[in-house]
């Protein structure tokens, strides 16, 4: 569902998916090659969402913003994972949020980060370029090193660049 709210139209970029039952609501701005899979909800109804290119926002995740005051922006090669909380935040470009994890008010994701499945962090946490966080609340662990900048972050954004390939073209063997 793709609905407009107090006059703010979602706009779609170029070449994304969007699945069935994933909801887009108000004020959402979306570049190209994105993907909303099942069940997501994207809710710019009370702030706006801005994303980049290549942003998958995997089964169940949900973005949204707190009302008139923190918005959420997300940038390009972003994989937001199944069941994900993404809320009033910055989310710099390279990044995977991993599955369940939140990600709260003010907090700020620099580039080429992993936050790891299940973690949460707390309102106006920093997590400086090239790290991973896990925990709840979430702390640094370790630094991405090019095995996970390429092996994790850039593979699964562009698995999902495909998979949605899959969707848009009615071909569903894999």
């Amino acid at each position: 569902m793709i609905k407009s709210v107090g006059g703010k139209t979602p706009k779609i970029g170029d070449d994304c998916y969007i699945a069935e039952n994933a909801t887009i609501v108000g004020e959402v701005v979306m570049g190209d090659q994105c993907s909303v899979w099942f069940n997501a909800v994207i809710r710019g109804d009370v702030h706006y969402i801005k994303m980049g290119d290549k942003v998958n926002v995997q089964d169940g995740a949900v973005i949204h913003c707190t009302y008139k005051k923190s918005p959420t922006v997300i940038g390009n090669n972003v994989s937001i994972g199944h069941n994900a909380i993404v809320h009033g935040c910055t989310v710099h470009d390279n990044v995977l949020i991993g599955m369940g994890s939140i990600i709260m008010d003010d907090c700020i994701v620099e580039r080429n980060s992993i936050i790891a499945a299940g973690a949460v962090l707390t309102k106006g946490t920093h997590v400086p370029e090239g790290s991973v966080f896990a925990g709840m609340p979430a702390k640094k662990i370790k630094d991405v090193g090019p095995e996970l900048s390429s092996g994790e972050i850039d593979r699964i954004a562009e698995a999902y660049v495909a998979y949605s390939g899959w969707f848009k073209e009615g071909d569903n063997d894999v």
